[in-house]
């Protein structure tokens, strides 16, 4: 396979799998969404990263003693849908980067990252990837399976917390504002004053 040095070189509206994905060193950073590339937004802002440290720091906090394990971008997360059976790297079309997400199998934990769906992920909206976060990633993270999934949004102040239902389909379960204490669905003794996360 032919090693790719720039993004150029790849066809915007091809279609790749994760072993294409593999042989890729550009220093881009890219997202693969059902074999489609998306290229990921400049460096952060500010907002965005001490957004990201807080919640990873309150996060790990709470699963010290738990088996449970949270990683922050960069980090591979590779999804597939979950009525499906995935054995190599070319029957793997998705591959993404979440701010921070939380693996409790330690089995889909391996030296590339995560194979198969977080129990939760956590995106952090920017200028400019709302639409995708709103849209393709809800989308995708509800077929893959992620049981618990927030959208956090820095300008707002706001964290939109979605968990699949007994249908494993997301339900809209709270939206918190900047001064109230949010709480997990999934990890209900998880609760998170949103003043330490949105601080200034």
């Amino acid at each position: 396979m032919t090693t790719i040095t720039d993004i150029s070189q790849l066809n915007m509206q091809g279609t790749y799998s994760y072993a294409d994905y593999l042989a890729w060193q550009f220093e881009q950073f890219v997202e693969l969404i059902k074999g489609r590339i998306w290229k990921m937004s400049p460096a952060p802002r500010t907002i965005h990263q001490r957004v990201a440290w807080n919640l990873v720091l309150i996060i790990g906090n709470y699963l010290k003693l738990k088996d449970c394990k949270a990683f922050s971008a960069p980090f591979d997360v590779r999804l597939f849908d979950k009525k499906k059976s995935v054995k190599t790297n070319q029957e793997i079309f998705t591959v993404v980067q979440p701010d921070l997400c939380v693996i409790c199998e330690k089995a889909k934990i391996d030296e590339y990252g995560c194979l198969g769906a977080p129990d939760l992920i956590i995106e952090i909206l920017s200028p400019g990837n709302s639409k995708k976060e709103m849209r393709v990633k809800y989308d995708l993270y509800q077929e893959s399976g992620v049981r618990e999934y927030w959208i956090a949004d820095p300008e707002h102040q706001t964290v939109q917390v979605f968990a699949l239902n007994e249908q494993e389909i997301y339900q809209n379960r709270a939206i918190y504002v900047h001064d109230d204490v949010m709480q997990s669905y999934i990890f209900p003794d998880l609760k998170i004053d949103l003043t330490e996360v949105f601080e200034q």
